[in-house]
This record gives structure tokens, sequence and C-alpha cells, in this order.
């Protein structure tokens, strides 16, 4: 099964993680910890995809790899 990728990284400007779905425009999140950010995006992630089929819009594959797994 083929998923979406998830970033997490610290954010000293919001004092946060963060947490995005680069495939999923504008699906993010933050919490206190990595972990919480995680849950706050998955639950941001079933909200975006519940809203999108209920609107009848395009669902995107999962697309995104980080450049480190890109091979050129």
């Amino acid at each position: 099964m083929h998923d979406y990728h998830i970033n997490i990284f610290y954010s000293p400007e919001d004092e946060a993680y963060i947490a995005d779905i680069p495939d999923l425009k504008y699906c993010s999140a933050h919490g206190e910890t990595p972990q919480e950010a995680l849950e706050q995006v998955l639950i941001a992630k079933a909200g975006w995809l519940e809203a999108a089929r209920e609107n009848g819009r395009r669902i995107p594959e999962p697309r995104y790899r980080p450049a480190i797994y890109q091979v050129g």
C-alpha cells in the first residue's frame, strides 16, 4: 500500500513541531512534540480527504519523494 509522505520538523519561529503532507495542498498541523504533530496531521489528512470526496474533488495519488530518495 502506498501512502502520503509526511514531513515533520521543528520551527523555532512557531516554537512547535510542524507536520505537513506535500501531496495534499495546505494539509499541515503542529504540536509540542513530533508525535503530537504527527497525530494532528493524520487527523487533518482524514478531514482533507473527506472534504475532497464530499465536494467531488480529485484526490491526488501519493507522488512526493524527498530528494534523498530520488535517483538522477
